[in-house]
């Protein structure tokens, strides 16, 4: 094994733990040219496919996702898998970027805790993946909560 498919065999086990089993491949599949950037201590920083970010490995060991990473884990993880679901009410909001509200939030994944990357997705689905972000509040209290933030968008899929 080279260098390069021992990273990211090592990247792949890192995002079956954090998203599920399926995870690791549905992020980084075995036959696509994937580029890897690092810093200066050789660690990973970012993986790109077709100039788009997919995840970036933060110095926790965890990844965040990028709008890339989040379809690829909404199409490859049954749902409600790493996914919170709002309605058409917060659609548009979320998808220009603006944070999601838990008073919005109609369904989510049961295993989502606080600082948990999560896609936020709309109910219809077939309107894709809206944004991707940071889980602020638990499952059940997304699901309870009439106010506060339940996730931090970090970027809205905008009109594409």
């Amino acid at each position: 094994m080279s260098q390069t498919e021992d990273e990211l065999a090592r990247l792949r086990t890192i995002a079956d733990y954090q998203f599920g089993a399926g995870a690791g491949s549905a992020l980084f599949p075995p036959d696509e040219d994937l580029d890897v950037t690092h810093s200066t201590g050789g660690r990973p920083r970012q993986v790109r496919a077709d100039a788009e970010r997919i995840v970036s490995y933060g110095t926790d060991g965890r990844f965040t996702l990028g709008l890339e990473g989040g379809r690829r884990l909404v199409a490859a993880l049954p749902a409600p898998a790493a996914r919170v679901v709002v309605g058409s009410e917060s659609e548009p909001f979320v998808r220009d970027g603006k944070n999601v509200f838990a008073k919005f939030v109609q369904s989510v994944d049961d295993d989502v805790r606080p600082n948990d990357e999560v896609a936020v997705v709309h109910a219809a689905d077939d309107a894709g993946v809206l944004a991707v972000g940071r889980a602020e509040l638990a499952a059940d209290a997304m699901a309870d909560f009439e106010t506060g933030m339940a996730v931090k968008v970090r970027a809205g899929a905008g009109t594409d």
